[in-house]
C-alpha cells in the first residue's frame, strides 16, 4: 500500500503544479493539440496525408497508424476505463476554466494518451520521419490531459503505455501475417 499511496501523492502535487505552472500561451497552444485529436481526428488526417503523399510507405504506415489506434482506444476506453470507475483531479486543485470541459468517464487511462502513442509508436518504425513529426503532437496532448486538471499524470503514464504495447502488437501481428501470407518468407516489417 506504500507504492499506492506514493503514486497517489506524487499525481496530486504534480497535477497541482502542471495546472498552476503552464503559461496561458503555452496552454492554449496545448488544448489547441488537444482539441485536434480529439475523436482521433488528428491521427485520422495525419493518416490520410501519409497515404496520399507517401507512396508506399506513406499507405503502410498510415494503416499500422490507424490499426494501433482502433485498437488503444478499444484497449484504453472500452475495457479498462470501464472497470476502473477512476474520478478525475478535483476542480479545486485546476485554477483555470478548462476544467469545466473535461468527460464524465472514468480518468484512468488516458484515452487521448494511448491513441496519440499508439498511432506515433506504430508509425515510426514504418517511417521514422513522419514517427517524428508526429511525436510533437502526441507529446503536447499528453501534457495536456494533465495540464487541464482531465487526468492525472499516473493516468497519462497507463494510456503511453497501453500505446506502445498496441503499437508493437499491430507491428508484431503484422509481421506474422505477412509471413504467415508468403509461406514462410520472412519480410521486414
Amino acid at each position: 500500500m506504500r507504492l499506492l499511496d506514493q503514486v497517489r501523492d506524487t499525481d496530486r502535487t504534480l497535477t497541482k503544479k502542471a495546472a498552476h505552472r503552464v503559461p496561458a500561451g503555452v496552454g492554449k497552444v496545448l488544448s489547441a493539440a488537444e482539441e485536434a485529436a480529439e475523436s482521433s481526428k488528428l491521427w485520422c488526417a495525419a493518416a490520410g496525408v501519409m497515404a496520399w503523399r507517401g507512396g508506399r510507405r506513406g499507405r503502410r504506415a498510415a494503416a499500422v497508424g490507424v490499426t494501433a489506434v482502433v485498437v488503444a482506444q478499444l484497449v484504453s476506453n472500452g475495457v479498462c476505463k470501464q472497470v476502473t470507475g477512476r474520478r478525475r483531479p478535483p476542480e479545486e486543485w485546476i485554477p483555470h476554466d478548462e476544467v469545466q470541459d473535461r468527460p464524465d468517464s472514468s480518468s484512468f487511462p488516458s484515452g487521448h494518451t494511448a491513441a496519440a502513442v499508439a498511432f506515433t509508436a506504430a508509425v515510426a518504425p514504418a517511417w521514422p520521419l513522419a514517427g517524428a513529426l508526429c511525436a510533437v503532437p502526441a507529446a503536447a496532448v499528453a501534457v495536456e490531459r494533465v495540464q487541464s486538471g482531465a487526468h492525472y499524470p499516473s493516468d497519462v503514464a497507463a494510456g503511453a503505455v497501453i500505446g506502445l504495447a498496441t503499437a508493437w502488437l499491430v507491428h508484431r501481428a503484422t509481421h506474422l501475417l505477412r509471413h504467415r501470407l508468403l509461406g514462410g518468407r520472412l519480410t521486414t516489417p
